[in-house]
């Protein structure tokens, strides 16, 4: 490990304390001096003239849980300054597993669905010699080598099918299950998962509730009582604030379970900000504001980048989410002849009108075709750059059928481009500057033909920092930062000062973007063959340091593989074993 002196840059610190010159010393990995005017002692120096020197961003809701296996350079996360990242998320985690191979192709499926991840890559690069979550991390960090640290949840969804197999779709659990379920958790606790993750919200392709919208309250408080006795862990859930609508009636069923509990609890979506969820927000803002008042320590999880749909017949859950499966039967359709033979099939068609007139969400993009941009086609045919609906007037057609028009001539590989939500942005900045929330989720890993999610981290430095000054520079950097690494219980790291690890990113505030995305044909499909992600360019930073080593720097990934997986539980004794 070599050590460094970064020199002549202004420190913002992740605490939200004002910005400072100093220079800052790395040695053996961690932060051995901040201040002025430092001498170098024959360590190298990185010159940080007109730079800003922070804490390594945390990217705080991944899902690289399968794609670290076979995209270990996690692009584009070094260019980006981001040096931890949080994976298994929404109760979806790779352990721990049924032994049988049923019920593990099951968790295998959900997880390629709800994240729109090809399953072949799964069977083909991930080992499976696990059943335990303990045994899990053991296999993880035997055989994978990334360039950020990561934690990671045990997942709920993983917990119950791990215990009751297939069964955990249709039936609440026996006290028999409920009873392994919480030694399986309890075995994940012990060997340093940051804590359970769980999913009120999701169905998948068949409109299958997930398994743990399966659970009845004795099931809850059993996982809930063994997380008592990890006071280090977190609950994080996502309700639903998307599709049913059902997240008023979900943060009341939390209140009821989490009130007299000693557990930290972070909210995706507890504070909803988009215009058409607008209606369900005063009583959502409400039941945070009573949970509070009754000591639950809950924490809403919230994007600052409005989610868009990008609208894709190779792997997509937007249609199935959208309560379209009709179209959805097209993207279960393996062979890209037979999506054709779909698109043009007029009794396929008469249905697929019947679904989007009927059946999807008023919001959803299906609804909504002036919103929906022709964008992207696998021949060039076009037209490109018009709306879906000046497409369809153009032709006299039902939406459905000028969409599937428009792909058999484009290409079944071709895809459809929704533009951003309509978002509430005082809100959003509200909840960035609440000291209780969780910012900077980006589910960066999934949905990779869908968006990046790696890089949206640059829009707080960018649009809300530079361009709009809706922020402070010093308000943006702890919102990745020191108040993430609080939240998540990885005190070790997250802010510039003497003792704490050396994930630092140096980067110049007049160079940095939000980089547009680009497709990456790079993506193993299982087959021998490759599809492809979206991803994007570097931000870039000067230097991104994960544990003292560079990641990133002279505008390239510097292939270094420094990561280590984190947990509330280590984090302390092995801080200490590296300062010895």
């Amino acid at each position: 490990m070599s050590d460094i002196l970064i020199k002549n840059g202004t420190v913002v610190d992740g605490t939200g304390a004002p910005a400072f010159k100093a220079d800052v010393r790395v040695k053996n990995g961690v932060i051995a001096e901040v201040g002025p005017n430092l001498q170098a002692a024959g360590e190298r120096v990185f010159d940080a003239t007109d730079c800003q020197v922070t804490p390594g961003f945390i990217e705080s809701h991944t899902h690289y849980d399968g794609t670290m296996w076979w995209q270990a350079d996690l692009d584009p996360l070094p260019g980006y300054g981001a040096t931890t990242m949080v994976m298994g998320n929404c109760g979806f985690s790779p352990a721990p597993l049924h032994k049988y191979m049923p019920a593990q192709r099951e968790m295998i499926g959900i997880f390629s669905f709800f994240e729109d991840i090809p399953e072949g890559p799964f069977m083909q690069n991930l080992p499976w010699d696990w059943n335990s979550w303990s045994e899990y991390r053991a296999s993880v960090e035997r055989n994978v080598k990334v360039p950020l640290n990561y934690a990671a949840y045990v997942g709920h969804i993983a917990i119950r099918l791990a215990a009751m197999g297939v069964e955990a779709w249709e039936r609440e659990a026996t006290p028999e299950e409920i009873a392994k379920m919480a030694e399986l958790l309890d075995d994940a606790l012990a060997a340093g998962a940051l804590g359970l993750s769980d999913n009120m919200h999701d169905h998948d392709g068949q409109n299958r509730p997930v398994p743990s919208l399966k659970a009845c309250d004795a099931e809850f408080e059993a996982l809930f009582d063994v997380m008592e006795r990890y006071p280090g862990c977190c609950y994080q859930v996502i309700v639903d604030t998307f599709m049913r609508m059902t997240g008023p009636a979900n943060l009341e069923r939390l209140a009821r379970l989490l009130g007299g509990r000693k557990i930290k609890v972070q909210i995706a979506g507890a504070i909803p900000t988009l215009e058409f969820q607008k209606p369900i927000l005063p009583a959502m803002q409400e039941s945070v504001r009573k949970m509070r008042e009754a000591g639950v320590d809950v924490w809403p999880g919230y994007a600052h980048v409005s989610p868009t749909s990008t609208l894709s017949l190779v792997k997509s859950l937007i249609f199935a989410q959208s309560n379209d499966y009709v179209w959805h039967e097209v993207v279960l359709e393996d062979d890209h002849h037979k999506k054709a033979a779909l698109l043009a099939d007029p009794a396929w068609r008469a249905r697929a009108r019947e679904s989007w007139d009927t059946q999807a969400w008023d919001h959803s993009p299906l609804k909504n075709p002036q919103e929906l941009f022709l964008l992207d086609s696998e021949n060039g045919t076009g037209p490109l750059n018009i709306t879906l609906k000046e497409y369809a007037d153009s032709l006299g057609l039902h939406r459905s059928d000028a969409m599937a028009d428009w792909i058999l001539k484009n290409g079944t590989r071709s895809t459809v481009h929704m533009a951003p939500f309509p978002k509430d942005e005082a809100l959003t900045l509200e909840l960035m500057k609440d000291p209780r929330t969780v910012g900077n989720i980006s589910d960066a890993g999934a949905h990779l033909q869908m968006l990046c999610g790696g890089g949206e981290n640059a829009l707080l430095l960018t649009q809300y920092v530079r361009e709009e000054k809706k922020l402070t520079l010093e308000q943006a950097i702890h919102v990745m930062t020191g108040k993430l690494a609080g939240h998540f219980n990885l005190h070790d790291r997250g802010v510039i000062a003497v003792g704490k690890r050396a994930d630092i990113a140096v980067f110049n505030m007049d160079e940095i973007q939000r980089r547009e995305m680009v497709k990456a044909h790079d993506v193993p499909d299982g087959r021998g063959g490759t599809t492809w992600r979206f991803t994007r360019a570097a931000m870039p930073t000067r230097l991104t340091l994960v544990n003292g080593v560079p990641t990133f720097e002279n505008g390239a990934f510097t292939g270094a593989m420094p990561g280590q997986f984190l947990s509330p539980a280590n984090d302390d004794a092995a801080l200490a074993e590296a300062a010895e």
